[in-house]
């Protein structure tokens, strides 16, 4: 059973939309459940103004995915890519399970590759980057 911020969440997903004329944006999917995600970020000195996310995802991963955004407009890029899956169970208040670990930091991993795409710095992060 999921705790009253996934439900919430997941039913209430904010910044379900396509930025227009971002500074990046950046598609991801985990073929373990299917989910596809794209996020669009409009960066400004390294500074995180805006950012959305078009998405065919689970509820979890949806969830997930739009409390992500609350936490991080105004957020120094680099600060981003030192987030990890301990981010988001700061932010949800619950551990995920193993199985949905993948799924729950989604977002993270897509933002986290976008971010490393406008810094055009050839890095690409994976699942294991963020989950450790």
């Amino acid at each position: 059973m999921y705790n009253e911020t996934i439900t919430y969440y997941s039913k209430n997903p904010f910044n379900k939309f396509e930025i227009q004329n971002p500074s990046v944006s950046h598609f991801e999917s985990n073929d373990l459940c299917g989910d596809d995600l794209t996020v669009y970020l409009i960066i400004n000195n390294n500074i995180v103004e805006n950012w959305s996310f078009t998405w065919d995802t689970a509820i979890i991963t949806t969830a997930c995915t739009s409390v992500f955004w609350e936490s991080i407009i105004w957020m120094n890029i680099s600060d981003i890519l030192k987030c990890d899956y301990n981010y988001i169970v700061e932010l949800i208040e619950s551990e995920v399970s193993d199985r949905r670990k993948k799924a729950s930091v989604l977002w993270l991993l897509t933002t986290r590759n976008a971010i490393h795409k406008y810094l055009n710095d050839w890095k690409v992060d994976d699942f294991d980057d963020i989950i450790s």
